[in-house]
């Protein structure tokens, strides 16, 4: 039978566990946490959708994704910051979800630092025309421009979001027991403990 892992009944353990799965989803494209789905309230109710992980900070408790500031999403987190994530690994048998509050970063050097750190083949999504989720006439009616002219365009449309944790919950599921913990941000720092899966 596998060992059980160290953070199994270790809540300090768990809390540094998911940090250091998040970290490693910014990091690495294979890994399950890189692609968490991120949940904003429209004013018509929330709505769901995939990003991509690019960077997590246990010590600022932030996570970062980017989006075309044209986006509903960019829209609906200017309008409203609350937003939560969540990220389920099926090989790991973990589940992370994270609370907190956005901010939007266009013009400022959060945003040129993670532009400059963009691959070039990202670089060509904020280059396209027309904006996201515009009605097309075919499925292919949308302009992408090459790498070296979206490495100018696509940076008017650039934003880098900046999640700030305030609520976490890490499930990790064992059929010889399940161990979920859940956390609030307070400040004197994260106050958790051990609720029923």
């Amino acid at each position: 039978m596998t060992p059980l892992p160290p953070f199994y009944d270790d809540l300090d353990a768990t809390l540094a566990e998911l940090w250091r799965l998040l970290a490693d989803g910014a990091e690495h494209g294979r890994s399950g946490f890189h692609l968490p789905t991120l949940a904003t309230l429209s004013p018509e109710g929330p709505r769901l959708r995939t990003v991509v992980l690019r960077e997590a900070d246990a010590a600022t408790r932030t996570l970062r994704f980017h989006c075309d500031r044209r986006s509903d999403k960019a829209f609906e987190l200017a309008g409203n910051p609350a937003c939560a994530l969540a990220v389920y690994d099926a090989g790991a048998k973990i589940q992370i979800r994270i609370e907190g509050r956005a901010v939007l970063h266009t013009d400022d050097a959060v945003a040129e630092a993670a532009w400059a750190g963009s691959r070039a083949m990202s670089r060509v999504c904020y280059a396209s025309e027309p904006p996201p989720g515009t009605a097309l006439p075919s499925g292919g009616a949308y302009t992408l421009l090459d790498e070296a002219t979206a490495a100018t365009t696509g940076r008017r449309h650039f934003c880098a979001v900046v999640v700030q944790a305030h609520r976490l919950d890490f499930l990790y599921l064992d059929r010889r027991g399940h161990r979920r913990a859940a956390w609030a941000r307070d400040e004197s720092g994260w106050d958790g403990g051990w609720v029923a899966p």
